[in-house]
């Protein structure tokens, strides 16, 4: 991805946050000299990875199939770092989605917080080898009430409605054409270094082609360019 592409999801992500006033930490809006100043004490946010992450999962073509994320709260699954438990922001321009994925050891809610448009999801369990089982029905709790769906059936989600996403189980979700999104997510410990599995195989972080200056310091570059 550019950084100028970067620059201005950031840009638009920090307007949508205002428009729906959703808050963000103050080290949200830090410059690069920013976080070099405030280095020894943002050690904590910098191992468990606060902070903003845009990506099209190396498929370069962000305006469909990526986002923008702002994790706010997260820790260490040793426990050496952070609290024990982890929240999101994700923020979804029209037609965009996150592509099909499990995670290992990871439970989240996801929760449709505000925004014009709609959340759509589909869901797939997984085979014991890690592929996608198309056929089998998928067990899944929403606001804590059981249901069952079928194999990739989208359905959706109205403000305040959440899906709990356990280990295994195979999802995919984004915005509907007409409108802009704030996703809400709540979880155990994430750690997008090792947690994610895509299929088909894709990255999580993407290499950033420099073609104007930084102006957010994305989580995954903490450790390169602190």
């Amino acid at each position: 991805m550019k950084r100028s592409v970067v620059n201005s999801a950031i840009d638009w992500a920090i307007a949508l946050l205002e428009k729906e006033n959703c808050k963000l930490p103050d080290y949200a809006y830090w410059t690069l000299e920013d976080w070099k100043n405030s280095k020894d004490k943002s050690d904590t946010i910098q191992k468990v990875m606060i902070g903003w992450d845009v990506t099209d999962y190396g498929l370069g073509t962000f305006e469909e199939v990526g986002g923008v994320l702002y994790t706010i709260r997260n820790g260490l699954l040793d426990g050496s770092a952070g609290v024990p438990y982890a929240e999101k922001f994700l923020l979804f321009k029209p037609r965009q989605y996150l592509p099909t994925h499990f995670h290992y050891t990871k439970s989240e809610d996801i929760i449709n917080r505000a925004g014009d448009g709609k959340l759509w999801i589909e869901l797939f369990n997984s085979t014991p080898d890690g592929k996608i089982d198309r056929e089998s029905l998928v067990a899944v709790y929403m606001d804590g009430i059981l249901h069952t769906i079928e194999a990739g059936k989208r359905f959706y989600l109205t403000k305040g409605q959440s899906i709990t996403l356990t280990p295994s189980m195979y999802h995919t979700f984004g915005v509907t054409e007409d409108g802009k999104l704030v996703v809400g997510e709540v979880s155990s410990i994430n750690d997008d270094n090792i947690d994610n599995h895509f299929n088909p195989e894709m990255p999580c972080y993407v290499n950033i082609e420099e073609d104007e200056a930084l102006r957010y310091v994305l989580c995954n570059e903490y450790s390169k360019i602190l």
